[in-house]
């Protein structure tokens, strides 16, 4: 009879979802384990983060892949597919600031349920917004999507905190690994689901209702997650009193951290990359969709071929950056950015495109990951990661406003001035993405003279920085977010005692 509790154990150690059944191992191991009940509740809120990965997939996948194309069935403009690259990201960048000052007022618990709901609220908005079927609502879709990026924003800091606290730290990594694989499966089945679904609904003139069923798709995924978040526990269930003045602080490193030309040099030009990127960013959908006539399918399988080269690219360039240094990898990714929009100019054959996307897969891994691990490297000593971390993504944020706002207006011009040249291109969005590329090579021709190798400080030996997939959009692919450093000498510490 005593075998039976340990037979029950090891099957439902089978049935836990990948990523925290080390966790429980070393929780058992230690020679200071918590109590019966806050063991439960850990691996309880483990498995529920797990779930909720899977479960806000659906809406991620959703509006961070088909929102270009719900556009265009609304018939926006090429003025108005800027203002939908170029509004979002700089409103949803400050959108941290005010988090953590609300943070101050709000559990981190509740403010994430809050605005979670929120989004579901958001989904069931972008449906009936399909469902409406009348002209001129692009301007309500560019809302909505504002309040989508706001409250995505809004939730990060929130989340990651709440996640880094949870977590035992030295098993981080390898959980937030696990959970990154488990997101970016469950994203990538839905948006090729989607695009399959979407192209059979257009082939019966039914696009508006393939819209609809997405979004309430993406709302119901939202829900859920809800649900797997509310039975999550919280390790720190107080508002966090001792950064009130984070956001105020925040602000006045700015000048700060602008008067090091190191840092300075590096975010302006991910910032400046970025910005020449949004340029063109909006409209490889407009290219494809209206004038390739590519169906949804074709759609999603082009934008799927950059994303999935990313994330199986992410290690192979950890590994190269290990080797040769971060600067050689971010130059040798950098060279072939500005030539990926002129690359589109050669032919229009799906199968040619799919292989450009890949190129761009490779091309950008290998830049996020750098610009991502070097903020840590390069930020001057005795200051916040997460002040700089804010200041950069601030940076880029308005950087993408100006070129989102700017690729609108060439477009919108673009027949007009492609008239009045000698050879008029196949494209008149061919001039936007010129402008784009030349745009990059001007960032990347700025930016070689002042490479530096950033100083690696002792984050191999004593500090562990960890990186997590947190989405993946239309402008650069694979974003990373930092998650925590955590010191391994207090795991060592703390582990014999």
């Amino acid at each position: 009879m005593r075998q039976r509790p340990r037979l029950r154990a090891r099957c439902n150690r089978r049935r836990m979802p990948p990523g925290f059944i080390v966790i429980m191992s070393t929780l058992q191991a230690t020679e200071v384990s918590p109590s019966r009940r806050q063991h439960k509740r850990l691996l309880q809120s483990l498995a529920a983060s797990q779930k909720e990965a899977v479960a806000s997939s659906a809406m991620t996948a959703t509006c961070d892949n088909f929102t270009n194309a719900f556009a265009l069935h609304l018939r926006a403009s090429s003025l108005q597919m800027g203002f939908l690259t170029a509004f979002p990201p700089l409103l949803g960048s400050l959108m941290q600031l005010v988090s953590v000052w609300l943070g101050t007022y709000l559990t981190r618990r509740r403010l994430v349920l809050f605005t979670a709901m929120l989004q579901t609220l958001l989904m069931f908005g972008f449906a009936l917004l399909a469902a409406w079927r009348r002209p001129n609502l692009a301007q309500i879709l560019i809302l909505l999507v504002i309040l989508y990026q706001c409250s995505s924003h809004m939730i990060q800091p929130q989340w990651r905190a709440w996640m880094g606290s949870m977590v035992p730290q030295r098993q981080r990594g390898r959980f937030f690994a696990g959970r990154s694989r488990l997101t970016m499966g469950a994203s990538l089945a839905v948006f090729i689901a989607g695009g399959g679904f979407m192209s059979i609904a257009a082939r019966e003139g039914l696009a508006w209702m393939g819209f609809c069923l997405l979004f309430l798709v993406a709302a119901l995924g939202r829900a859920l997650s809800c649900y797997f978040l509310w039975r999550m526990h919280d390790p720190d269930p107080e508002p966090q009193a001792t950064s009130s003045n984070q956001f105020f602080n925040t602000l006045r490193v700015f000048p700060q951290a602008l008067s090091d030309r190191t840092f300075r040099n590096y975010t302006f030009y991910f910032a400046g990359m970025q910005g020449a990127v949004a340029v063109s960013a909006p409209f490889f959908a407009v290219y494809m969709l209206n004038e390739l006539d590519f169906t949804y399918f074709e759609y999603t399988l082009n934008l799927v071929a950059s994303i999935a080269t990313q994330f199986l690219m992410l290690r192979y360039w950890g590994k190269v950056s290990d080797r040769h240094g971060t600067r050689f990898v971010m130059l040798v990714s950098s060279v072939a950015i500005p030539f990926l929009p002129v690359l589109w100019l050669f032919s229009p054959n799906q199968f040619y495109l799919l292989l450009v996307q890949v190129v761009s897969g490779l091309a950008w891994s290998g830049f996020n990951l750098t610009t991502a691990n070097d903020l840590y490297d390069i930020r001057p000593h005795h200051t916040k990661f997460a002040a700089y971390a804010a200041i950069q993504s601030i940076c880029a944020a308005i950087a993408i406003f100006i070129g989102g706002i700017s690729g609108g207006y060439l477009a919108a011009n673009a027949d007009e001035i492609s008239a009045m040249l000698p050879w008029p291109p196949g494209s008149a969005l061919f001039l936007v993405f010129i402008a784009s590329g030349v745009l990059r090579a001007a960032v990347l021709l700025w930016f070689v003279p002042r490479a530096e190798e950033p100083r690696i400080r002792t984050r191999p030996q004593l500090l562990q920085l960890i990186f997590r997939v947190a989405r993946y959009n239309s402008i650069s692919g694979v974003v990373l977010d930092w998650l925590t450093v955590t010191d391994k000498r207090q795991d060592d510490d703390s582990k014999t005692r």
